[in-house]
């Protein structure tokens, strides 16, 4: 879950008297003209895990021992194409399936979707009546603030979307239901349930058992399930995520969910290893699509992950070492705006309790300004309205902040300049209205 920052005893800037809304002002240039004279060169663009998370796998690099898998296999050679039965195993425990309903894959689950979304464009699912590159129209619910790649893969594609907000116990779920009951072109929808991307919120049981069994007008309706962050918590408050399969499979619709996960920011980011679960069925349809492509994964990572984590204890033992490392960046982030911006009435943000990015929300208009002088003082954000479809935020308010990479004095100064730069853009804006 998210919280919003509660206001302080500062007077509200839209509240200043003109000359004191000047005086604003002008403090507000004289210490962005400060902040240019630094030369920084900082990024906050992306959540890309630190050089510290990394070392934490830095064994990974001396395994695997061996090349045979607990079945007398010799992971070298060519076969097995649903992935190491062993590494199956503790990661269908971490993400409650049974191991036969998870696919281990390469490193990327980002390619799991984009082969699942070209697989249903192409043939269709197991439950569509035809390959969906044959009907007319395809669009996707988006909830938003959401993940650019998601969207970007859409729009690659030509299909469009249509956008619910995303809220601190998921997505509207009433919202969602309204546009996939009458539309069959309303195919799917994406979801990042777990410390979502990028407000951190939390989807709970009974959300996601209203996506799983709403009643949708296209048959082949998809939730493109995207638990990227369910291991990654800031504290030991520890969010579970839904159990969208059974919930699904209990409302008679089995197909409807597809899952994706990855070690991905839990190992190495480019050499950990992504998963699928689904529905029996629909693993069955995945594997018969992939063995056109494929001979098997990469099972020699596979057992160099097993032997490493060991268990799905060993997986949740590692996570405790990343939020050691990460948990304090978050803490600055948190410390600075509060101490900059809480109670000014120009910006509000979200206090995660897991996953990499803060939501910062500033004053309506605001937030392209806010990246560009942001940029010309040498910190690199992610694009502002890179959280909507098309790159669009309609309240122009949205900047998605990634604090994981950095080390932390580097955050210190990325927020401070990041406040900086909310304060002035706030100021221009509400001189220019009067």
């Amino acid at each position: 879950m998210t919280e919003q920052t509660a206001p302080a005893s500062h007077t509200p800037v839209a509240e200043l008297a003109p000359e004191q809304l000047e005086a604003f002002a002008q403090e507000q240039r004289t210490a962005y003209a400060a902040l240019r004279e630094k030369g920084l060169k900082l990024d906050l663009t992306r959540g890309k895990p630190a050089p510290a998370q990394l070392d934490l796998a830095e064994e990974l690099l001396a395994l695997p021992h061996g090349h045979v898998d607990a079945s007398g296999t010799d992971v070298r050679n060519y076969g097995g194409l649903q992935g190491l039965a062993e590494l199956r195993a503790i990661f269908a425990e971490l993400l409650h399936v049974e191991p036969s309903q998870l696919v281990a894959a390469g490193n990327s689950s980002l390619t799991l979707m984009h082969d699942c979304l070209v697989d249903l464009l192409l043939h269709g699912g197991v439950d569509s009546p035809r390959p969906w590159s044959q009907e007319e129209k395809i669009t996707f619910v988006c909830p938003v603030p959401g993940y650019d790649r998601h969207f970007a893969m859409l729009e690659h594609f030509g299909i469009d979307m249509v956008t619910v907000p995303m809220r601190e116990d998921g997505p509207d779920a009433e919202a969602v239901a309204r546009l996939v009951a009458d539309d069959p072109s309303v195919k799917g929808m994406w979801i990042v349930p777990t410390y979502a991307n990028p407000a951190g919120s939390v989807t709970t049981q009974e959300v996601a058992a209203r996506l799983a069994s709403m009643e949708t007008a296209a048959p082949d309706f998809k939730i493109f399930w995207d638990n990227a962050y369910a291991f990654h918590h800031l504290t030991a408050d520890e969010a579970k995520s839904a159990d969208i399969l059974s919930l699904a499979s209990a409302a008679g619709k089995p197909h409807r969910p597809l899952v994706f996960a990855s070690t991905s920011k839990i190992t190495y980011a480019g050499a950990g290893v992504a998963f699928l679960a689904a529905s029996p069925e629909n693993v069955a349809w995945h594997l018969g699509h992939l063995g056109k492509r494929s001979i098997g994964p990469d099972k020699v990572n596979h057992l160099r992950h097993a032997q490493f984590f060991g268990s799905a204890q060993g997986v949740r033992d590692h996570m405790v070492r990343h939020r050691e490392v990460i948990a304090p960046k978050f803490a600055e982030v948190e410390r600075v705006l509060s101490e900059r911006l809480d109670g000014l009435g120009i910006a509000s943000w979200t206090r995660p309790k897991g996953g990499y990015f803060v939501s910062l929300d500033v004053l309506d208009g605001t937030a392209s300004r806010v990246v560009e002088l942001a940029k010309d003082a040498g910190i690199a954000l992610t694009p502002a309205g890179a959280s909507f479809p098309y790159g669009k935020d309609p309240g122009d308010r949205n900047i998605r902040l990634a604090p994981t990479f950095p080390v932390l004095a580097e955050v210190t100064a990325a927020m401070e300049a990041v406040a900086t730069c909310v304060l002035l853009a706030a100021a221009e804006s509400l001189q220019r209205r009067g």
